[in-house]
């Protein structure tokens, strides 16, 4: 009988520090269900090696030189929409996290919880979820909350939008969200653009957290 072995994620670090980088490719490669594709410290680089080495996740710095984290996500995510991105900071402060977010970022870590939390942090952003490390989780939720008091959700979006959120926020793709509404995947594409546009939300994860903090507001 021959032994499997599952195919490892495969791990893109951004980051200028150089021994900080070469301490997470070192616990990285120590994963037996990881690998580093590659390794680069400015900004400017990061989308042009990702297309050549093909990660499934880019750990990625948000102070690199040549070109700030949040365009850097956005434009890997345009050229690369499979790609998924972790936030690497320093700084846990409310704006850096928000911006992370809705320029696509699935997950976010501080540096100082660096080692055990990205390790969370892929594993989950692999089974499709959002990751946050507890010095953020608490500060996303309070900034949406206060953000969420400043129009009602179902006088913004209108029935159908509000629909596709939900949806959208329990994790559903468009094809799925079609085929539960009745509509072609298109339409939903469309509805999600207007919804991200209105809201001035721009990923699932700033979605998915606007969903839990307004629920009462999408039933009206």
């Amino acid at each position: 009988m021959h032994s499997t072995t599952l195919p490892k994620v495969r791990v893109l670090l951004a980051d200028d520090h150089q021994m900080f980088r070469e301490a997470l490719c070192h616990l990285l490669h120590s994963q037996p269900d990881m690998e580093v594709v590659g390794q680069v410290g400015d900004g400017t680089q990061v989308v042009e090696l990702a297309r050549t080495v093909q990660p499934q996740i880019v750990c990625m710095d948000i102070g690199m030189p040549g070109m700030d984290g949040t365009e850097v996500a956005r434009q890997l995510l345009a050229a690369l929409p499979q790609v998924k991105v972790v936030a690497l900071s320093a700084y846990s402060d409310q704006q850096y996290v928000l911006d992370m977010l809705n320029a696509g970022a699935s997950g976010y870590v501080t540096k100082a919880e660096a080692s055990d939390e990205l390790l969370r942090a892929i594993r989950a952003i692999m089974r499709g979820r959002t990751y946050l490390c507890p010095d953020v989780a608490g500060v996303v939720t309070g900034a949406l909350f206060s953000q969420g008091g400043a129009a009602r959700p179902s006088a913004v979006l209108g029935a159908r939008e509000r629909q596709v959120l939900k949806l959208v926020a329990e994790g559903c793709t468009s094809n799925q969200i079609a085929d539960m509404l009745n509509i072609a995947p298109s339409t939903v594409e469309v509805h999600r653009r207007n919804i991200m546009r209105k809201l001035g939300r721009h990923s699932v994860a700033a979605l998915t957290r606007y969903v839990v903090n307004n629920e009462r507001g999408l039933r009206g």
